[in-house]
């Protein structure tokens, strides 16, 4: 999966696969996406943030931080670095406005909000009553509702999911579709912008016209490789259509928003009257005009518009897990280890992908529209949860660096990997000269245009003079290609940083 926007496709930010043209070697990113653009952070004018954010001090008993270990997470240390960091960074980068929220231990620790959510009116962002469009985060909700429904025994997750549509989806590689396949993203679906965002309410179709009046090619066997799918993520919401009875929109209103009190919240598109106001414009750059609301007919895979609010209150539903969305078990179900491509890297969840970083078991999920860009992460056995969302992508994708920088920051601040770095090891040149060549993603076409781009698009690594690999598209906030050390066979760290790289032999021969 990759994290960037601008041709029309939902994306999330998280792990992604890379095979070699000469089928020698896949290898796969365990970091956020978004690290790879690079941006322009120029001395400018801070901002403040505004009057609305708030925090909420952490009840006693609240989990401490180990001595020697980093900061203590706490409401005042977390306010004064977002607010010594963030201001200047939304300035300098392009960005309209953000929402930060960060809770703990069952209560929101801070909600913030930075900038604007309308640069001409000036109207600050608010974070209890500014709907945002976290895109692909959206699937979260989805995968959520699904495993309610398998919790109720109406869903299976190993069964062809023929057995619950009213139309067909065309057998390929001789293996069925599962929910299971769906939900780690290896049901072998090419990547589309097909039917995807339409700019106004009178080209929006229902979710089962959007589905069945085209499916795409299934490139790779169920299972076989994650490729990143929209189409099956609302295969998914489709299924919860069909078997509790209700709109995929209606269907999270009541089951999931209600429950937890998420008034602000909403799949409709578009947005009901009450929450239309209140949504913020979204942009390219905050100095450009803003854009028109986009509206996803793969609902499931990227509609919700919410608030940070209300983004704490699904946070703290999963983190309690006191059962108020599903049972302990099913949540257990769906942070669990299910597929793991590369040995040694995170794994792929249930919806959730891992993003195990200094330590931590870390599961979330991260989205962008054309103009909206967000991130969530569970830090699960702290009980600590971190979401947020620019309404711009801002000048070079700014807005894809600062949050991948955010969430670095946070876990080296206040939860510091305490165990020793790794050592380079002694076949470092020979697998880097290995690696060397040209990759392109699984996340690809093979009948549309789309194709042509990811051909564009591929991937060069290189073995430098001091035995470290670069690849081209992962690069630091300056845009230069970071340097990875061989710290284990077929894995890689990066220089300076604790971000992983891995590949597994798929042949001896080159």
């Amino acid at each position: 999966m990759s994290g960037q926007s601008g041709n029309g496709a939902l994306t999330t930010g998280g792990f992604g696969r890379l095979f070699r043209r000469a089928a020698v070697l896949i290898a796969a990113m365990a970091l956020p996406a978004a690290a790879q653009s690079p941006t322009d952070l120029t001395p400018a004018r801070a901002m403040t943030p505004v009057a609305a954010a708030k925090s909420v001090v952490a009840p006693a008993g609240s989990r401490p931080a180990i001595a020697g270990r980093g900061s203590a997470l706490t409401a005042p240390d977390v306010n004064a670095w977002l607010d010594g960091f963030l201001p200047y960074a939304l300035d300098a980068g392009g960005i309209a406005g953000a929402v930060v929220v960060v809770v703990k231990d069952g209560q929101v620790l801070t909600s913030r909000g930075y900038g604007h959510s309308d640069m001409r009116t000036r109207k600050p962002v608010d974070p209890a009553l500014t709907l945002f469009r976290p895109g692909s985060i959206s699937k979260l909700f989805t995968w959520t509702a699904v495993m309610q429904q398998v919790q109720a025994g109406k869903l299976d997750l190993d069964r062809d999911i023929n057995a619950y549509l009213d139309f067909k989806i065309p057998e390929a590689h001789g293996k069925p579709i599962t929910l299971r396949h769906i939900m780690t993203h290896t049901a072998g679906f090419e990547e589309t912008a097909k039917y995807l965002i339409v700019e106004k309410a009178s080209q929006k179709h229902t979710l089962s016209e959007v589905l069945k009046r085209w499916v795409p090619d299934r490139i790779y066997a169920p299972g076989q490789y994650p490729a990143y799918s929209n189409y099956g993520a609302s295969l998914a919401g489709y299924l919860v259509e069909r078997v509790s009875g209700e709109r995929f929109e209606d269907y999270v209103q009541r089951h999931i928003f209600a429950p937890l009190n998420m008034r602000h919240s909403s799949f409709e598109q578009p947005l009901p009257a009450r929450l239309g106001p209140m949504l913020s414009k979204g942009y390219n750059l905050a100095s450009e005009d803003p854009k028109p609301f986009e509206i996803i007919e793969m609902a499931p895979a990227g509609a919700l518009s919410a608030t940070g609010d209300d983004m704490a209150r699904f946070m703290l539903a999963f983190l309690d897990n006191r059962g108020a969305l599903m049972s302990p078990e099913t949540r257990a179900k769906m942070f669990a280890n299910v597929n793991r491509p590369i040995p040694g890297l995170p794994a792929m969840a249930l919806g959730f992908y891992h993003e195990d970083r200094n330590g931590q078991m870390i599961v979330g999920h991260g989205g962008d529209t054309n103009w909206f860009h967000s991130d969530l992460h569970l830090i699960v056995d702290q009980g600590v949860g971190l979401y947020m969302s620019f309404n711009s992508g801002g000048k070079d994708a700014a807005a894809h660096v600062i949050r991948a920088r955010i969430f670095e920051q946070f876990m080296d601040r206040y939860y510091p990997d305490p165990r020793p770095v790794p050592q380079t090891i002694a076949t470092a040149k020979e697998h880097g000269a290995l690696m060397a060549g040209h990759y392109l993603s699984t996340r690809a076409s093979a009948s549309n245009w789309l194709r042509f781009i990811g051909l564009l698009g591929e991937a060069k690594v290189t073995l430098n003079a001091d035995d470290t690999i670069s690849v081209s598209a992962l690069t630091d906030p300056a845009g230069v290609p970071k340097r990875w050390r061989e710290v284990a066979p077929w894995q890689w760290r990066e220089v300076d940083g604790s971000s992983l790289l891995g590949a597994t032999v798929a042949s001896g021969e080159r």
